[in-house]
This record gives structure tokens, C-alpha cells and sequence, in this order.
């Protein structure tokens, strides 16, 4: 392949060759394809999401849960076809939706398992939003709900947590991409759903501040409507150094976070404190691949 500008980074990489920036080369790496419970419940539904965890990552988040497979790189290289074979094997075992977890270095095969097999249920994109507009604009008619999270506003806390000063510039434009493609959310008779774009933001502790910057463009930029995840969740991880992240955040820091939310009328998905527990990220041992 020529060299990549998948993501952002457009780090220019021959991947047939040799790693680009995700840590990657061509060919699909999976750690982990099974029922997952633990997304919202319009995308876990009764049955769970049929959710393939990549490995690689377009992002170096320091506190990312999934440490093992976004910086270590664990995981299974595949081919295209097995891949295929995945998307029916969740399908077959009950799946609610395909739930593609930070594919954005696969696209390409991605697509071309899409063409080889279609499982006939909606198709999930779940990505940090470190998107271009290009290779969001590739995923157009495959890609019937977007799952992104929008981190941060702050360049500097960008830079410092994720090695992307411009991760709110991307992500942003990204976002309303995405909500372009999709229009207002769908949800069928059993309230799953089956279009749309829902946003993520993970509250950090001490980054309140920049938490109700991300709720103020949601309410300000992206359609009235547009579901939001507000997650409680942070976890403090043994391989993040940066001061004041080594805790979890405090009631009256989600409290502040939450009125917040209230306050401009938004819609979606409030996670309880018991979230932030290390046990809730499944294990990345090769499950399904």
C-alpha cells in the first residue's frame, strides 16, 4: 500500500512494509470478538453487541483501559475472510448490532469483509473520533451507527494525555461528519438503535472544566438531539504518570459535570459510580478470532 493517511497522524507509513504510527500493518489484527454487555443499553440491548476489539490505536490516551491491545499491540493478525467469518459468527450467536472497536487502521479490509459477507444488522463504528473527514467519507453506506467519543477541548491537555494537540480540531469536524451521514438517531420497537450518532466523553478527574466545553459544543454544533454518553468510568491505571490522574473522580466533580448537562438540555446515557471498576474491560485473549 501506498503510504497511509488513514487517520490524522497521516504518518505516511508503507504498512505493507512496516508499523505506521497505530502500531500496525495491513493486514486486520483482533484481540478479542464477542458478545459485549457493557455498552449502552440501546447497543448491548438483551442479546449484547457483537463487538470486535482491534488492536492499535491512532491515539496514545495514557490512561486508556485497553492498554494491552491500543499500546501493546496484542492481538491476532487476520485475513479479510476470517474476518468475514466473525462478522457471522456474532451475528449467528444472537448480536444486536457488529461493534467495529478502533478499526479506523483497517478500513480497507473492514470494507472489503463488509462486501464478502453482510450480517444484515446494524454496524457499529466506536472510535476514540480521531477521524479525518476523508476516510469517514470511505465508511458512508457501510457504517449505520457512530459510536466516537469526544475527549477533550484543551489542546494542551490533548497533547499531554493523547499526543494530539489537534484532537479536538479533528475530532469536532469528525463528529459532525458523522451526524451528516446518519441523521437524528433511530431506535426500533425495543428502543435498540439502529442509526444514529451517540457521543461518548469520559469525565476526567481535575478536567471538569474542559468536560463542560465538550457538553457546550455538543449542545452548540451537532444536532438537537444528538444522544450523549456522559461515563463516569475513569479508572486509574498503573501505566499512566500523569499527575492527578492516579484517582477516580469525586462525586462532586461528576455532580458539577452532570448539572452541566442538565443545564443545556441534553439527552442520553448517565453511567452509575459503580462504573469505574477495572472489571467491566473484558479480557483481550483471543476470544473469537
Amino acid at each position: 500500500m501506498s503510504g497511509c493517511t488513514l487517520c490524522p497522524r497521516r504518518c505516511g507509513v508503507d504498512r505493507s512494509k512496516r508499523t505506521g504510527f497505530c502500531g500496525m500493518g495491513v493486514m486486520p489484527k483482533v484481540a478479542r470478538a464477542a458478545l459485549h454487555f457493557w455498552e449502552e443499553p440501546c447497543i448491548s440491548g438483551r442479546n449484547g453487541s457483537g463487538t470486535v476489539f482491534f488492536s492499535g490505536c491512532t491515539l496514545r490516551c495514557a490512561y486508556c483501559q485497553n492498554h494491552e491491545i491500543s499500546h501493546l499491540g496484542q492481538g491476532k493478525e487476520i485475513t479479510v475472510q476470517r474476518l468475514a467469518d466473525i462478522f457471522k459468527m456474532l451475528r449467528d450467536q444472537g448480536a444486536h448490532n457488529i461493534n467495529l472497536v478502533t478499526a479506523t487502521p483497517f478500513v480497507p479490509a473492514v470494507l472489503d469483509a463488509l462486501s464478502l459477507f453482510h450480517p444484515g444488522i446494524p454496524i457499529v463504528w466506536n472510535s476514540g473520533g480521531y477521524e479525518t473527514v476523508d476516510t469517514l467519507k470511505m465508511l458512508q453506506g457501510a457504517v449505520d451507527i457512530y459510536l466516537p467519543d469526544l475527549k477533550h477541548v484543551s489542546p494542551r491537555l490533548s497533547a499531554l494525555c493523547a499526543q494530539a494537540p489537534d484532537y479536538f480540531d479533528m475530532a469536532s469536524a469528525a463528529i459532525q461528519e458523522m451526524c451528516r451521514q446518519t441523521g437524528p438517531a433511530v431506535y426500533d420497537e425495543a428502543g435498540m438503535v439502529r442509526r444514529g450518532v451517540i457521543v461518548r466523553h469520559l469525565i476526567l478527574p481535575g478536567c471538569t472544566a474542559d468536560s463542560c466545553r465538550v457538553l457546550d459544543f455538543i449542545a452548540e454544533k451537532l444536532p438537537p438531539g444528538t444522544p450523549v454518553s456522559l461515563m463516569r468510568q475513569y479508572t486509574p491505571e498503573p501505566w499512566c504518570a500523569i499527575p492527578g490522574l492516579d484517582r477516580r473522580i469525586t462525586d462532586k466533580e461528576y455532580a458539577r459535570v452532570l448539572d452541566h448537562f442538565q443545564a443545556l438540555g441534553l439527552q442520553g446515557y448517565i453511567q452509575e459510580k459503580e462504573s469505574a471498576d477495572g472489571a467491566y474491560t473484558p479480557a483481550f485473549d483471543g476470544t473469537g478470532v
